[in-house]
This record gives C-alpha cells, structure tokens and sequence, in this order.
C-alpha cells in the first residue's frame, strides 16, 4: 500500500528564557565587580602570605589592645571635660548677656538723659528770645525759628511722578545712585525752599519740620532729610508771607520754572495754593552760635 512519505516531526529546541536585567549588564558588572580587581588580588596575596588580617603574635595583639585603649581613653577624657566645661560656658554666657542687658540699658537712660537736657536747652532758648518783648526781639525769634508763626501764606506740595518706581531713561538728572527721574530729590527741595526764601517767605516748614539759617536738606540713599531726620512724600510746603502776592513771585522766578520743568518734563506732580492762615511749628532745636546780654535803659 502506497501512502504518502511520512516526515519525522520538527522539534524545536527550548530557548533558555532570558534575564529580566539582561539589558543592565553594565550595572550588573559594576555590582557583581565592586571590589577592583588588584585590591582583590592584593587581598589574596596578603591572606596567602599570612600578613592580612588580624595580628598573629602576643606583641602585635598587645600594641593594638594598647593603642584601643590609648583611643577609648581619649575619647573618654574629651566627653568628661566637655561635660564639665558645660555649665561654665553656660554660666559666662548668661553673664556675658547680663553685662549686655545692663549697657543697653544704661546707654538707652544716657540717651534719653540727652534728649532731656536738649530739649530744656531748647525752651530756655526760646524763653530768652521771647522775653524781651520788644519788637526787634519777636523778629528774632521769628527768624531763627525759635517760636511757632501763623498767618497767611501759600501751601506748595511736591509729590513724585505716578510712574516713579519705574525708574528713569538715562535723561540729564539720572545719577548712579539715584536713576529714578520721577523721584522729588534734595535739590528739587532746597530749590523750592530758596525760591520761597527770595520770594518773600518769613518761615518755611517742610512736612511740619522747620527750617532755619542752619537747616540742611540733604539726601540718605533715595530718602530726603531735615535736619538729619527723614521725609516721605508727598512733601508739603508751607510758608508764611504775603499769600497771593508770595505765590505770583515764587511762580515766575527761575525756581518756580524750574520746578515747573520738573512737571513738564518729568511728570512730578506740584500744586500752590494761597492760603489764609497757614501755621508753621517752632524748630525743634535752635542752637545759639553768639549771643550778647541786652542791656537797657533805667535798669
């Protein structure tokens, strides 16, 4: 009977099944290797020739039980005195803030004893300008700023640009240290306050702060000072004098044009007003360069 050639079946021979980290055989080299190779063989040769490991004789085994020893000692001195020396620290610290405590406390009374004696110098001061009453003397204590003024005169504010805290584009009043062209500067202001001066003004105050013959206005970074004490804007002017006749003068002299220019060109924002009765404080310190006794008649 005739059939068909029959083919033996074709087996296939399993795959060994692969490694899950087959693919990180570098890091598998790396930890299955992590000793280098010449510490190991180093290791080896050291074990094979009887050196590594722990000493073998009485004197080696002695001189590492001593130098433990030596180790364990040191270390138990240091944590004993640093126990010790503990509370000493302790205790100079807390006196060292007590002695602190008690100079700030004596510097703080020595100043305020400072202010104390200023301040009485200063109304002496002003009693002794006061007290003659004769009309030369109220002039006096009207110019050196020894007693309040009231009376008509204009109100002048000075205020800086809307757009200020964006600073300035390298025009003619940029400086390195204060670039910002919409600011009011220092000698914006001692413009104003001479130009007030000229234009007939008999006192002048600044944000309630008095000027005198011996004001200084000054600049602390981008603040304005008085008399070394520090304004914020708006800056509000107030002069006593003729009102509306001292407005027209301040208005067209060369610092009211220039202060004018200031608001063109630079968007510092100004406004003058005349004023009825516009009230200027004492200075808070008069300081009396010379001084002579008054000597009159029938006394």
């Amino acid at each position: 009977m005739c059939g068909m050639p029959q083919h033996p079946p074709v087996r296939s021979t399993p795959t060994r099944p692969s490694r899950p980290d087959a693919s990180m055989s570098l890091l598998n080299n790396v930890m299955d290797h992590s000793l280098d190779d010449g510490y190991a063989e180093a290791a080896a040769r050291k074990k094979a020739d009887g050196t590594g490991g722990m000493p073998k004789t009485v004197r080696a085994k002695l001189g590492l039980a001593v130098g433990l020893v030596l180790a364990a000692l040191v270390v138990t001195v240091g944590a004993a005195q640093a126990r010790i020396s503990a509370p000493v620290m302790a205790k100079e610290r807390e006196e060292l803030i007590d002695r602190i405590q008690q100079q700030t406390a004596a510097a703080d009374k020595l100043e305020d004893s400072v202010d104390d004696l200023r301040d009485d110098v200063s109304a002496r001061q002003r009693e002794a300008l006061k007290d003659g009453g004769s009309r030369q003397d109220d002039l006096v204590g009207i110019l050196s700023g020894a007693v309040e003024v009231h009376g008509p005169g204009v109100k002048l504010v000075v205020n800086d640009s809307k757009d200020a805290s964006q600073g300035g584009d390298g025009g003619p009043r940029e400086t390195s240290g204060f670039s910002d062209t919409g600011r009011v500067r220092d000698r914006d202001m001692q413009r104003v306050v001479n130009g007030l001066w000229e234009s007939g003004a008999e006192a002048v105050s600044i944000n309630g702060q008095r000027l005198t013959a011996l004001s200084a206005i000054r600049a602390a970074g981008e603040a304005i000072l008085v008399d070394n004490k520090p304004l914020v804007p708006p800056y509000t002017v107030l002069a006593v004098g003729d009102g509306q006749r001292l407005s027209t003068r301040f208005q067209n002299s060369p610092d009211g044009l220039y202060l004018h220019a200031l608001q063109e060109n630079f968007g510092i924002r100004t406004s003058i007003s005349a004023e009825s009765d516009v009230k200027v404080p004492a200075a808070p310190s008069v300081i009396v360069r010379t001084a002579e006794p008054s000597i009159r008649k029938g006394t």
